[in-house]
């Protein structure tokens, strides 16, 4: 086990499965302490119990919609009550929703992409954030996707959300700067839980799309995800490293 997170304590959102999952592992293996935030319990709760026993860290369990605003507040809370601070804040949580055409895109769905990509991000940096600079030291993490930057006519508005939380980024990072590094991974397509979904000939085609003629695996973002939350990083913040097997 490494230790170049040793005595931090990273909050995850989306934390349960997918990507959240490999991010968690990753930074309880080099040290670190963490707090899994989902909306559902059980899989925190499940994955708490593995960091514990994989790793010999403490691990928070806490159920959190990110799009609601309470909600944001209540797992701040949680955090800072159970370890006093966070070193890492890692904005993973993100959903679209599938429509037939954009004139039937319902306000209720429209307000529920942007809460959880957009609001609930701006809420826990800045909650998280401010107390970060307070302390002196800290570093978030924002994952976006190519749709910030290329967006395809079946997720529009995720794309909107995703433009902007990379806005939100570099707002924040010269906000908390010097103290806060603020960071982004912008993602390409990932065998995740919304690959299932995808056809032979979209993945045919995501293949296609990018230079390593292949689709990420969950384990590809590990490498990225250390490097921001770790001092590797330390004079690089307002960053958006692509992270999408060079898709063009």
């Amino acid at each position: 086990m490494g230790e170049t997170l040793s005595g931090k304590v990273v909050v995850v959102t989306g934390g349960s499965r997918g990507l959240g999952r490999e991010m968690v592992l990753a930074f309880a293996g080099e040290g670190a302490d963490v707090v899994i935030a989902s909306r559902k319990i059980d899989g925190c709760e499940a994955l708490a119990a593995e960091v514990r026993e994989k790793f010999g860290r403490r691990a928070l369990a806490v159920a959190c919609n990110v799009g609601v605003w309470d909600q944001c507040d209540q797992l701040v809370e949680a955090a800072y009550t159970e370890f006093g601070k966070v070193d890492v804040l890692v904005n993973n949580a993100g959903m679209s929703l599938l429509y037939p055409s954009l004139d039937q895109v319902s306000e209720a769905m429209f307000d529920k992409i942007i809460a959880t990509n957009l609001k609930g991000p701006f809420r826990l940096s800045a909650a998280i954030g401010a107390r970060m600079a307070a302390a002196g030291s800290g570093s978030i993490i924002n994952i976006s996707s190519i749709e910030a930057v290329r967006p395809e006519a079946i997720a529009v508005p995720y794309g909107a959300a995703k433009a902007g939380l990379e806005a939100l980024s570099g707002g924040l990072a010269n906000t908390y700067g010097p103290a806060v590094r603020v960071n982004t991974i912008r993602c390409g397509p990932f065998e995740t839980d919304i690959s299932k979904a995808w056809t032979p000939e979209m993945r045919a085609a995501m293949v296609e799309h990018n230079a390593l003629r292949r689709t990420g695996q969950p384990a590809d973002i590990v490498g990225a995800a250390l490097y921001f939350a770790s001092d590797a990083s330390a004079f690089c913040t307002g960053a958006v490293l692509p992270l999408d097997g060079g898709w063009k």
